[in-house]
């Protein structure tokens, strides 16, 4: 879920299912006055046929949206549906009744919110096993230094990983993370595993450019410890998001 127009890249490789579709404005409107006009992606006649289902219930665009979002964090219907979701477009059922659609409209929404709010997301309290930024001096004198991530590990052994623990870098190791921000899982991984690989250096292997996140901390996010931060807001969406998702009413899906 995102407030932002997905680049390219994430259109070529994924599916963009928006709220609203925006037509070109006439040609003969002056540059100053346009204003594309908008309209809802899902029909009326979309709304009208999960609308039979909830007679009680007036449905909107935004409604479904909400309840589409829901839905799709569902265990019963990523269960029921796992294979199909790898390769084909999902297919969305109606509700049984309308206590669950308001159930999952409500949770989509608040989903929804909290997805599209990450950055701002209060950071989870960890405990710093190592490299208290509070006390450390060079979390003071030398942030860029501090704060420079290579390649977040966890802890333990290769044998035993630890997930309660993520060593950050030499200077940093973080503990007490709870085993259920886990849980939350994107495109196969947890959530926080796609920040740990993304979040440091890599470089690609047939054009040798690298890829420093540590520099797009500095430079565009202006904050050297932004890539410690991300990782803490993360495990807080995934617990927020586990806990939503733990309320969902049962479902059967045939």
């Amino acid at each position: 879920m995102t407030d932002h127009i997905p680049c390219d890249g994430a259109i070529e490789v994924g599916q963009c299912f928006p709220l609203y579709l925006y037509d070109p404005a006439p040609p003969n409107e002056p540059p100053s006055r346009i204003r594309p006009p908008r309209r809802p992606a899902i029909t009326p006649a979309a709304c009208a046929r999960f609308q039979t289902a909830c007679p009680d219930t007036p449905l909107t665009h935004t409604d479904l949206f909400h309840y589409i979002y829901g839905l799709l964090h569902h265990p019963a219907y990523r269960t029921r549906f796992k294979n199909n979701l790898t390769r084909t477009l999902p297919r969305i059922p109606p509700p049984p009744d309308a206590e669950t659609f308001r159930a999952l409209r409500a949770a989509g929404q608040k989903l929804g919110d909290l997805h599209v709010n990450f950055c701002t997301a209060t950071p989870f309290p960890v405990t710093f096993a190592k490299g208290d930024p509070a006390r450390h001096p060079l979390a003071q004198s030398a942030p860029a230094t501090f704060y420079r991530v290579t390649k977040m590990r966890l802890g333990g052994t290769a044998r035993d990983k630890d997930r309660t623990t993520i060593r950050y870098n030499d200077h940093i190791t973080l503990t007490g993370i709870p085993p259920a921000a886990w849980e939350y899982v994107v495109s196969g991984r947890p959530a926080i595993e796609w920040v740990m690989q993304r979040q440091g250096l890599r470089t690609d292997r047939k054009s040798g450019i690298v890829n420093d996140a540590n520099a797009w901390a500095r430079e565009t996010m202006e904050n050297p410890r932004y890539p410690l931060d991300l990782l803490c807001r993360v495990i807080t969406i995934s617990l927020e998001t586990m806990k939503i998702v733990n309320t969902l009413p049962e479902l059967e899906m045939d």
